[in-house]
């Protein structure tokens, strides 16, 4: 059964605008060069500095396999993180892990 992760940041005030373009054009690319399924990208329709995104793991191993493929990276590392950190309250991010019920569309 799949694993999805639910991850829900707070964006700095003022920047989802840039937030949400560099996940789009940068952080989401990237990731899914390495293998990792990225389900769905949302920004807050009630609060601007709420960013939620969904991806997709085929089981937790698979997911630290990826993890480790993508955040122990020099180009993460250098090129990717630093704009995280100024962008997202990283400390205040919530991940769910979650699985899906037997009706759910995302499996």
């Amino acid at each position: 059964m799949a694993l999805f992760e639910v991850r829900t940041y707070p964006v700095s005030d003022g920047a989802m605008d840039e937030w949400a373009a560099f996940m789009e054009s940068t952080i989401v690319p990237f990731i899914t060069s390495k293998g990792m399924k990225v389900e769905a990208l949302f920004r807050g329709a009630e609060d601007p500095n709420v960013y939620v995104w969904i991806r997709r793991f085929e089981n937790e191993a698979h997911r630290q396999d990826l993890y480790k493929a993508v955040y122990e990276t020099d180009h993460w590392q250098t090129n990717i993180k630093p704009t995280v950190r100024r962008l997202v309250d990283v400390e205040n991010a919530v991940v769910h892990l979650v699985e899906a019920t037997e009706g759910s569309p995302l499996k």
